[in-house]
């Protein structure tokens, strides 16, 4: 459905991406993830045909998005995320414009902006002036413009930004029922929100792939453990992160009450060695380990590894599916 070729995009002599390929197959959600300035939004605009790439090739559904743009976004959905929505028109206005501009053909426009607005759980607001509507409605009318002539594939970048608890559930729901139907990349923040709606992730960082592929994939080729450490007695210097000792860093640090830290290290071997170096280190900077206990890695134990800055980020190869 999506497939993305050497792409690089420069902005005179700053180079945003470089070298990004991944494919996308139907009915599949991918998640898109990385720091501010990473290059995803890049990425994305490219796919949706607001620009073009200075190098390599983007395809929907086997249509060049620089050589055909036009039929490319036929069969393209996008939600940013800051949705231009003009207050002063009702959501089914809004969605009749966008129909129109869709080349939605007029004899079925109505039973289309009627399916956006069910599917989105907009009826009730069809009325409504967008000025009036909440965070929440707003993006549900923002996703609802990206579908209101059924594309094939759609691009979603922060969809769930700003909204409470239960307006992320209700729109993490949707976008899970819309990826039986349709190829979705999603991008986001929030490691806990690719873990539950993504089957895969592409993770990027300073414009290059760090990785991709099944979160746990990319967790076991990485070689290193977690580790949740109780300590006394630890120096805060030490507990800051980003520091450790030989082959392993701090990933987060929390105290639980007087001189008690809870740490979460990553330790580059696993098994029983991993176990006797950490007891070592203890010894030789003076503290003690109370309890010790070996953690699967996490999206964001993942995701600050290859992302930290500290470390230069790092770059793995792509996996497959």
């Amino acid at each position: 459905m999506i497939q993305a070729r050497g792409l690089c995009k420069r902005y005179g002599t700053f180079e945003a991406v470089r070298d990004v390929s991944f494919t996308v197959g139907k009915e599949e959600v991918l998640g898109l993830l990385g720091p501010n300035g990473a290059g995803k939004t890049t990425v994305m605009k490219i796919l949706t045909g607001f620009h073009f790439p200075s190098e390599g090739s983007a395809l929907i559904q086997g249509v060049s998005v620089e050589e055909d743009p036009v039929e490319a976004k036929t069969r393209t959905g996008c939600l940013p995320e800051n949705v231009p929505l003009y207050g002063d028109l009702t959501v089914e206005e809004h969605l009749r414009f966008a129909a129109g501009a869709r080349l939605v053909p007029a004899k079925k426009r109505k039973g289309a902006v009627q399916a956006a607005l069910e599917l989105c759980a907009l009826v009730p607001a069809r009325n409504r002036r967008v000025e009036t509507l909440s965070r929440g409605y707003r993006q549900r009318t923002g996703l609802a413009l990206a579908l209101v002539h059924d594309p094939p594939v759609l691009v979603l970048d922060e969809p769930t930004a700003g909204l409470d608890p239960n307006q992320i559930v209700e729109i993490r729901s949707l976008i899970k029922e819309l990826g039986k139907r349709k190829t979705v990349i999603l991008s986001t923040h929030i490691m806990g929100e690719a873990e539950a709606v993504c089957r895969r992730v592409l993770i990027m960082n300073g414009g290059r792939v760090a990785a991709q592929g099944r979160p746990e994939d990319i967790a076991g080729t990485e070689g290193d453990a977690v580790w949740e450490l109780l300590a006394r007695g630890l120096p805060s210097a030490l507990a800051a992160e980003g520091r450790g000792g030989a082959g392993f860093t701090v990933l987060s640090a929390e105290s639980r009450g007087p001189d008690l830290i809870r740490l979460r290290l990553s330790v580059s071997s696993g098994g029983d060695e991993a176990g006797e170096r950490l007891f070592d280190w203890a010894a030789a900077e003076g503290f003690k380990i109370l309890s010790m206990e070996r953690k699967r890695a996490s999206m964001e134990d993942i995701f600050v590894k290859l992302t930290d800055p500290g470390e230069g980020g790092k770059t793995r190869k792509g996996f497959s599916p």
